[in-house]
């Protein structure tokens, strides 16, 4: 008897517990001034936004957003006529509706059924008017930079003000821990480098501590975003971490990047959404620099990601074609010896490349019609009639 009664109770707790999980999403909108008119539902993707759903809104401003299948979690948007929009909340609990009025939405905007949202709503909130405090304080120092003392206090008010805010964020996180509130509020905490003691002995001081600090804030730059949460990829969060990373802090050297790209790569290599993700960025983002000698780093990346055989999301004329492209590329890397060019002379004599015997050699190609080789060549001239006898 005790045994079947266990079982029953089993049955009823699973029954229970997978009542509470619903599949699909069904988003309620209800907007006071704005009948009869179409909006959508839309999703950040990196730097991008698609739009996943659109409804019409009846005569009274009801509408809703329905799916059998649920949404990937992140930052989405209702968007309005004329471009306007407001950002949601996609939690693991899609089923609430939101309301407001048209076209003051911001300041009217609720929520029903979807406490992560009303929290996320109170944080903008909050966090804006934060902004404001400290955006004024930042102006009055401007103004008043040729008075000492008004410096002095202002800038400590702007201290505290940034305190305040960080310990704000903090807070944030910890009364949402768990969700994506918390996530999203987290990535944003600037880390904290610890304070750097030097021996006395140190020579110069500040460069050293400049440097360490520097390459703590590098190799802690994303302590706070976890790279394998895939929620991050339906937010503008991930790409401009990444892109602020990639960007300012990382030495723009070829050997630097690949150094981190090597330490990002294997942080994510496990979860191949957030893999792919990643990699397309990095293949994009340095294949489009104007950097010189970044273009080592895009034959890295083929190497190591796209002609390996672990981009599987790209087709076999793609790789053909990047292949073609790399073997083109990669004997004219800096560094790289360059290629032996025999070329006729105006003596009429045949010189070969590797005959010069010279400490440095410029070798320079260009156009007569180019409008910048007008202004360069001359330039390049003078200097060689000033340098070749030094």
């Amino acid at each position: 008897m005790k045994k079947t009664l266990f079982f029953v109770i089993l049955i009823a707790a699973s029954l229970v517990s997978n009542s509470q999980i619903k599949k699909g999403y069904e988003i309620a909108v209800s907007i006071s001034g704005l009948q009869d008119s179409a909006i959508y539902l839309a999703y950040h993707l990196g730097d991008k936004q698609y739009i996943k759903d659109t409804i019409k809104l009846d005569k009274k401003g009801y509408g809703t957003f329905r799916g059998p299948e649920s949404l990937p979690q992140g930052i989405y948007m209702v968007v309005l006529p004329g471009r306007q929009y407001f950002e949601i909340l996609m939690p693991d609990d899609q089923f609430f509706s939101t309301s407001c009025s048209f076209p003051d939405y911001y300041n009217t905007l609720k929520f029903s059924g979807s406490e992560e949202n009303t929290s996320f709503v109170n944080y903008q909130k909050k966090w804006v008017e934060m902004q404001k405090r400290v955006s004024a304080i930042v102006k009055r120092l401007q103004n008043n930079k040729q008075n000492p003392d008004s410096v002095k206090i202002l800038s400590q008010n702007q201290k505290v003000q940034e305190e305040s805010m960080k310990s704000y964020l903090r807070g944030v996180v910890s009364e949402n821990k768990g969700n994506l509130l918390s996530v999203l509020v987290r990535a944003m905490l600037p880390v904290e480098a610890p304070e750097i003691k030097l021996p006395a002995v140190i020579a110069n001081p500040d460069s050293v501590r400049w440097i360490r600090t520097y390459l703590y804030n590098k190799d802690h730059f994303f302590d706070n975003i976890d790279l394998t949460d895939e929620r991050l990829l339906r937010t503008p969060i991930l790409q401009a971490r990444l892109n602020a990373f990639f960007t300012n802090v990382v030495i723009q050297a070829p050997d630097s990047i690949n150094k981190e790209i090597d330490r990002i790569v294997k942080k994510v290599s496990k979860n191949h959404t957030i893999f792919q993700f990643i990699a397309v960025y990095l293949f994009n983002h340095f294949r489009e620099s104007e950097i010189m000698g970044h273009d080592a780093v895009v034959v890295k990346l083929a190497d190591d990601i796209y002609l390996s055989g672990k981009a599987d999301w790209v087709s076999a004329e793609f790789k053909e074609d990047l292949k073609k492209q790399v073997d083109l590329i990669r004997p004219n890397l800096i560094g790289k010896k360059a290629q032996n060019l025999i070329m006729d002379s105006y003596k009429g004599i045949f010189v070969s490349l590797y005959d010069v015997d010279k400490d440095f050699t410029i070798l320079y190609f260009w156009e007569p019609d180019c409008g910048h080789c007008k202004e360069a060549t001359p330039k390049l001239k003078a200097y060689y009639y000033k340098a070749k006898n030094e």
